[in-house]
């Protein structure tokens, strides 16, 4: 008879494996920004934000989901999107204001700390506060991955300038008056209550499914040939999507508010 072994299936070990990736590339993000590789070091943050959002689906998908794996995430989290990005960001142009221009980094990666500690007590909640089922598909501010790829635009647009011959332009984003409100911004918005759409259960209507996907296609295509152009306009687009994520739910809150009248009414 086939020996068998005590332990855990190695399909639950998956995704933590995957964090682990995600953690190395965020430390070895550090290591190239210590060197000045700004391009290898904004790479891999971009890296592990893919394997940040991989990990989680296929833990479901394997059904590996713990909560080790779920603390293991947050510290990965903190350090790829909330540490690395900060270092980066200060080593590139902050540390040309001196003291003051660490005040900023700082500041960005206590929020995102916060906002990671706050996302864990949620889930640590003995009894959960309700929630109407259409705020699962909204986060509670701005996820750690966006806010690391909003932090690091100026970095994004900085690159895509240079390689452009628009060294003016780069001039200008990289200077710390432009790139210090961009991470305070961040910051705001990682400990903000903003509702922000979380993708996880959103549907598209069929006549913007061939637009959606001509889009996407167009937008991959970008991404190969422009790499950080294509990186730095995501990030344009995504704060645009910002104000629409708050009428959505504001517009679901009042119809829900609305069928929950109509309904006491009846009753």
């Amino acid at each position: 008879r086939r020996p068998r072994f005590e332990g855990l299936s190695f399909n639950r070990l998956i995704p933590n494996l995957l964090t682990l990736i995600g953690l190395c590339a965020g430390l070895t993000a550090i290591r190239f920004a210590l060197d000045s590789r700004w391009e290898q070091a904004a790479g891999l943050i971009v890296f592990a934000a893919v394997i940040d959002a991989l990990d989680g689906r296929i833990a479901r998908l394997l059904k590996g989901e713990s909560r080790f794996g779920a603390e293991f995430d947050s510290l990965s989290d903190f350090l790829c999107f909330g540490v690395a990005p900060a270092f980066i960001l200060y080593l590139w142009t902050m540390q040309e204001a001196r003291g003051i221009g660490f005040i900023p980094c700082l500041l960005f990666a206590v929020c995102c700390a916060l906002r990671l500690a706050r996302f864990n007590a949620a889930i640590e909640a003995p009894v959960p506060a309700p929630k109407p089922a259409f705020a699962q598909s909204f986060f509670t501010g701005v996820p750690a991955p966006a806010g690391a790829g909003l932090a690091l635009f100026p970095l994004f647009a900085a690159l895509a300038f240079h390689g452009w011959g628009w060294e003016t332009a780069a001039a200008i984003v990289r200077h710390p008056v432009f790139v210090a409100p961009v991470l305070i911004l961040v910051s705001a918005l990682f400990v903000s209550t903003l509702p922000t759409w979380s993708f996880k259960n959103f549907k598209v209507p069929k006549p913007l499914v061939l637009p959606l996907l001509l889009g996407a296609a167009g937008y991959a295509a970008l991404l190969v040939a422009e790499p950080w152009a294509a990186l730095a306009a995501g990030g344009i687009v995504y704060a645009s999507l910002l104000p629409a994520s708050l009428r959505s739910y504001q517009r679901l809150a009042r119809d829900a508010a609305a069928d929950a009248a109509r309904g006491a009414g009846r009753a």
